[in-house]
């Protein structure tokens, strides 16, 4: 038995989307019928460019709005820009690594900002347009690192786990109404990003390809394979869909067993 979700009707607001995982997470809510509003801090003609082609494959409204979300402001005004906001997928992130006594606080500050509250500035715009809607989602992406830690990666992990935290606070806020909000935690997934740094790493080790993936990169995650942006993509529309009406305030791992060691 397949399961179909028809999003037709609904509007998805993807931070953090022209690249990587919130574009595939983009995509697969076109697909199953959502209008999809694209963002990032840029604002060019690829950016628009992308949307269009996005709303033409699938046959939905598409669009591309710039906000920079390090910008409380910047966060407010996407989501009133956007009009409509059923499912918020809060996806923009950035990363940094240095031991703490070396952090630098203009990077601690980035960080927490964009990777969370960002997070927290959406949603408290696009909750009273769920309410008045009579449906919402709200999906954090969040990482394996909001469940567990890696040295060097003190602000990245402080966040994620924040994100983590959010999630809950947000689904017991809206738990008797017809709005989940939940946290999605990845963990390495194969973006173009990622796949640039294969052919460096190939170097660094004189490993195969298919080693470099498996003994460095993937040290960690047990499969010893890459999540896809298509896979998040599906995550979150499951999470869309009346299948996932009573999943609220969890954290699903799309990490390859990572979180279960």
């Amino acid at each position: 038995m397949s399961i179909t979700t028809s999003l037709a009707g609904k509007t998805a607001v993807i931070t953090g989307s022209n690249s990587g995982i919130g574009l595939g997470i983009a995509r697969e809510l076109a697909r199953a019928g959502a209008d999809v509003v694209l963002n990032s801090f840029t604002d060019s003609a690829d950016d628009h460019a992308l949307a269009a082609s996005i709303g033409e494959e699938f046959g939905v409204t598409a669009r591309y709005i710039r906000a920079d979300m390090s910008k409380g402001e910047d966060c407010r005004a996407l989501i009133e820009q956007a009009g409509a906001c059923d499912i918020l997928v809060n996806n923009a992130g950035i990363q940094h690594v240095a031991p703490v006594d070396e952090f630098p606080t203009s990077k601690w500050d980035a960080i927490i900002a964009i990777n969370l509250s960002s997070a927290f500035h959406t949603t408290a715009a696009a909750l009273p347009k769920m309410r008045a809607a009579g449906w919402g989602r709200v999906i954090n992406i969040a990482s394996a690192h909001g469940l567990t830690a890696s040295p060097y990666k003190s602000a990245y992990v402080a966040a994620k786990h924040g994100i983590v935290g959010f999630s809950k606070v947000v689904a017991l806020e809206t738990a008797e109404e017809p709005i989940t909000c939940n946290s999605v935690c990845p963990g390495y997934v194969l973006t173009p990003l990622v796949e640039a740094q294969i052919p460096d790493q190939m170097k660094t080790h004189s490993m195969s390809r298919e080693d470099v993936i498996k003994k460095v990169m993937l040290d960690r995650q047990p499969s010893r394979e890459f999540a896809t942006v298509e896979q998040m993509g599906g995550t979150v529309v499951f999470l869309c869909s009346d299948y996932a009406a009573q999943i609220t305030g969890t954290a699903i791992s799309v990490d390859g067993g990572w979180t279960a060691l």
